[in-house]
């Protein structure tokens, strides 16, 4: 992307954004890839970064591991790698062995699920792969320490095995010289020490020439002497010897290791990269999470269709003051390609321009931006700012020369892929000529397709927008109750400056007002004041659009808790007829096995008595019952008590009961060979069979009061 001035990125503090981005590199490379972030202007680009940024933010609001949790800078190591003859350390061979490890772990993430689920992920790994053969071979040299293996090499182990008897033999010589000499009464209090590599006993200064031997030194106070018995010399330059020969071995061991390894450094250089691309997705990540950036469309054409954007570092700042930010909310496309942003000082005019240009630039340098998701944003590749004073002491140039010289190179390069942004456009002149000016280059910016954003207090440049295609007018919401910006943008409708409401308000003399208002073109003023008017009409309307969308929202809450109710009626009405014929089942159950125990009675009864007619009495009346009570349900007694059975045909309004489970409900209406009745609260198709038409009884006569006959 092209900027004009070069510091426009600058004055948009998109430097700020790439020094807080930095903050949450951990490898060099991810914070040197921050600081130098570039803008890119190809789409498959910029929706490959978001979508990456995208899906890590996505691991991290839902707490999914992912392996790259190690910070390594190992420039310095895959340099030396390239150079024929260099040698790693122990330590730096850990640390490309850890590089490897990690790539492994990659590799094993990206199980086929997640291959799928990341794919803007998967494609930082995609032109690579793991090779497992870099740990094999550090593996075979060194262990989990850094330290070169005893079988790294025969030669390494023999003369480690050969190093390790005679320090032993070592050892239990020296402990005999020192018995001998502590019983002597020579040693001093340290006994022994090390000097020059090399094993000694520590004496008294003035035994230095008793005990035989070669002396290495004194201590600082010279009461002290340190001597290397000569019982002892032999062996210590034998153990020297090999001291020398295990590190000619261990280097030479390094130096094959390093070599083999170089075979591999590209692949190497290529995993480092990885993981430094992995921490810079990550970090964009973070950074994302704590100012709510959003993935939104992202289309080729030039547009912006902004839905709830904030400032991040505004919003940021307001977090940690624990106060709120007003998120923009506009569109640029082609039918509308420059607003004019009008209203008072200090009203948020620049903050909003500043908005627009910051997440723009975000966008295509491929950051998250904090905005609603169904927000649409298209590419530029120009992007002009012209914000403050810009008078230049260098070139001899006023305020308005400088103004006008912007405006001039901003004239020439713009075109349909130019998004500018000028702050208070014609200022520094006379009103009316540089008015007449700013009209002009308005002119010229919406024939050359450009789009952008204008702030400016001047009224013919209002009424330019009202009238002219490709502009539109836009005002900052202003208090004029309480003299407080709102810091909302208001897009469809140009904004009152509010000279005179602010001087009224500060308590400015009466007069002083009366005699600047004489002085004002009358048709000027009404217009200012009719603007004025509208701009507080339209918040008494906003408010109320909010408080019928919180009624709204408040019946619809209401209606799914009333659907919610009425689902837990019918499910009790259902349970409560499910209950009542598995009721009836049992009852039926229970005849049925006393009627069985009956029988086999009556059977035992007739092979043992002889008198066959009682029997068959016995089981006329067990079978043949005419005079038995009949037995009825609770709920049936007091149906009967209520409503006598009538019969006949089902009409609508008839009360019938129900055969099976003896409730009584209203007949609502016939639905083809169904009929609806309403039974509680809840209507229910059932069939005609299972009704029978009932009429209520009439209530019993009152008893007579006492007293009275």
């Amino acid at each position: 992307m092209k900027f004009f001035p070069a510091s426009a990125a600058t004055q948009l503090e998109f430097d700020k954004v790439k020094d807080l981005l930095a903050a949450y590199c951990q490898t060099l490379l991810a914070r040197e890839r921050a600081q130098q972030l570039r803008i890119h202007t190809r789409r498959d680009f910029i929706e490959r970064e978001l979508r990456q940024s995208h899906e890590y933010r996505q691991l991290v609001v839902n707490a999914i591991y992912f392996p790259n949790d190690h910070a390594l800078n190992l420039s310095k190591e895959l340099k030396l790698l390239g150079i024929p003859g260099a040698v790693l350390s122990g330590e730096e061979m850990l640390s490309v062995r850890k590089l490897s490890e990690s790539i492994e772990k990659i590799f094993r993430w990206f199980d086929p699920e997640r291959r799928q689920a990341y794919p803007a992920l998967l494609h930082i790994i995609g032109d690579t792969y793991y090779e497992k053969a870099i740990i094999e071979l550090i593996d075979v040299v060194l262990d989990e320490y850094g330290q070169v293996r005893d079988n790294a090499s025969p030669e390494l182990a023999q003369i480690r095995m050969s190093l390790y008897r005679k320090r032993n033999e070592l050892r239990r010589l020296f402990e005999k010289i020192v018995a001998k000499l502590n019983k002597q009464g020579y040693l001093a209090e340290i006994e022994e020490s090390f000097m020059n590599g090399r094993k000694v006993v520590a004496v008294f200064a003035e035994q230095k020439r008793t005990v035989k031997g070669i002396l290495h030194g004194e201590s600082d106070s010279r009461k002290t002497a340190f001597v290397e018995p000569e019982e002892t010399i032999g062996l210590n330059n034998e153990i020297y010897d090999l001291e020398n020969d295990e590190r000619r071995e261990v280097q030479r061991l390094l130096r094959e290791l390093t070599a083999r390894l170089s075979a591999y450094a590209p692949l190497l250089t290529g995993y480092h990269r990885i993981l430094s691309d992995y921490d810079f997705v990550r970090a964009k990540a973070k950074f994302a999470a704590d100012y709510n950036g959003e993935f939104p469309t992202l289309t080729d054409k030039a547009q912006v269709q902004l839905q709830q954007a904030y400032h991040p570092l505004l919003f940021l700042y307001n977090k940690r003051a624990g106060k709120p930010t007003i998120p923009v909310s506009l569109t640029l496309d082609e039918s509308k390609r420059i607003l004019v942003i009008s209203g008072p000082n200090a009203g948020g005019k620049t903050v909003t321009m500043k908005t627009i240009g910051l997440l723009q630039i975000m966008l295509q340098s491929g950051l998250l931006v904090p905005v609603h998701p169904s927000s649409q944003f298209g590419i530029f590749k120009q992007l002009m700012i012209h914000i403050g004073d810009t008078q230049s002491i260098e070139f001899e140039l006023s305020t308005y020369s400088s103004h006008l010289l912007h405006m001039k190179e901003f004239m020439e390069a713009a075109n349909g892929r130019t998004l500018f942004f000028i702050d208070e456009l014609g200022s520094g002149s006379d009103p009316s000529l540089g008015g007449a000016f700013a009209e002009v280059i308005m002119q010229e910016f919406v024939r050359k397709h450009a789009f952008g954003v204008v702030t400016t207090h001047y009224l013919n440049l209002k009424v330019m927008a009202g009238k002219t295609a490709g502009i539109i007018n836009g005002a900052m919401a202003f208090d004029e109750k309480n003299l407080q910006p709102l810091y909302k943008l208001l897009v469809g409708k140009p904004g009152s400056s509010y000279t005179f409401s602010i001087a009224e308000r500060i308590g400015l003399d009466k007069e002083l007002i009366r005699r600047a208002r004489s002085l004002v073109d009358e048709d000027q003023y009404r217009l200012d004041k009719l603007l004025n008017r509208t701009e507080q009409d339209l918040n008494e309307i906003g408010k109320k659009e909010k408080e019928l969308k919180k009624l709204l929202h408040e019946n619809e809450k209401l209606k799914a808790e009333m659907e919610k109710v009425m689902d837990r009626e019918k499910h009790r009405q259902q349970v409560e007829i499910i209950r009542e014929q598995n009721r009836v089942s049992e009852e039926r159950v229970a005849w049925g096995k006393d009627m069985e125990r009956k029988l086999k009675q009556l059977i035992v009864e007739w092979r043992k008595e002889e008198n066959k007619n009682k029997v068959i009495k016995l089981m006329e009346g067990v079978l043949l019952k005419k005079n038995e009570k009949k037995v009825v349900s609770k709920m049936q007694q007091k149906i009967d008590e209520k409503y006598k059975e009538v019969g006949g045909e089902i009409k609508v309004g008839d009360k019938v009961k129900l055969k099976k489970n003896h409730q009584v409900a209203e007949v609502l209406e016939w639905k083809g060979k169904k009929v609806v009745i309403k039974l509680g609260l809840l209507p229910m198709q059932v069939d005609p069979k299972d009704l029978v038409v009932v009429k209520e009884k009439p209530a019993p006569p009152a008893d007579p009061a006492p007293g009275k006959k």
